[in-house]
């Protein structure tokens, strides 16, 4: 996974965006003004930085002008705002913003900002084999290779399964569910934020039924690794 910076003078902001990149498996830095940014920036080298324009000491796009003068903006930055105008979007842009996100942010945005942003990045960091023609893949799915399965591999869990129902209606409820979800967070990588996009529940209340029901959420990380 990457290493993201979230800068945001709003600290409501920069826990939300912490808590739902981290869910994603990346590694989140957060800095609340310009001077940390920098400092981060020098630390961390981001793969990915999400910028918020207004910030009370240097706004994000007078930071961006910065990392662009001075050979600086080696990676993709997003910028962020909810009251910022068309000619500063267009500005940040010009300057060499990838994109720009309007706040509220909703997740689907800011999920498919951050993938292409990463994407950006890496034809960025890999350069192309001299005497070959570059090829870019945008679509990761038409490039999956067949899965070739020997012994008792672990596959997961499946699609199909089947229950006994010759049981107490409770019990047998919660072994469907603790299938079910199961067989989302194996689907998604033990991705919290995207299972509980997919089953229209919200975060904490999905967090007490996996925990009610029992499911191993390490066992789902490690499937995923």
């Amino acid at each position: 996974m990457a290493n993201i910076l979230v800068v945001d003078d709003e600290l409501g902001i920069r826990d939300l965006l912490w808590e739902i990149l981290n869910d994603e498996g990346h590694t989140v830095e957060v800095a609340e003004n310009a001077a940390q940014a920098r400092v981060a920036r020098h630390r961390e080298r981001p793969d990915l930085v999400l910028l918020d324009i207004w910030m009370p000491d240097t706004d994000g796009v007078t930071l961006l002008k910065e990392w662009s003068t001075t050979g600086l903006l080696s990676m993709p930055v997003i910028m962020m705002s909810g009251h910022a105008t068309i000619d500063t979007a267009v500005e940040a842009t010009k300057i060499g913003a990838l994109a720009f996100l309007e706040k509220p942010i909703t997740l689907q945005k800011l999920l498919k900002a951050v993938e292409q942003g990463l994407a950006k990045g890496s034809q960025r960091k890999a350069p192309p084999v001299l005497g070959q023609p570059v090829e870019l893949v945008t679509d990761m799915t038409a490039q999956a290779m067949p899965l070739s399965v020997s012994g008792a591999a672990d596959l997961g869990p499946q699609a199909q399964q089947n229950f006994m129902l010759d049981k107490p209606l409770r019990e047998a409820r919660d072994e469907f569910e603790k299938a079910y979800f199961e067989y989302h967070l194996a689907r998604e990588s033990g991705s919290m934020t995207r299972v509980a996009e997919k089953t229209g529940l919200e975060r904490t209340h999905l967090y007490r039924k996996l925990k009610q029901l029992g499911v191993d959420l390490t066992r789902s990380k490690r499937g995923a690794g």
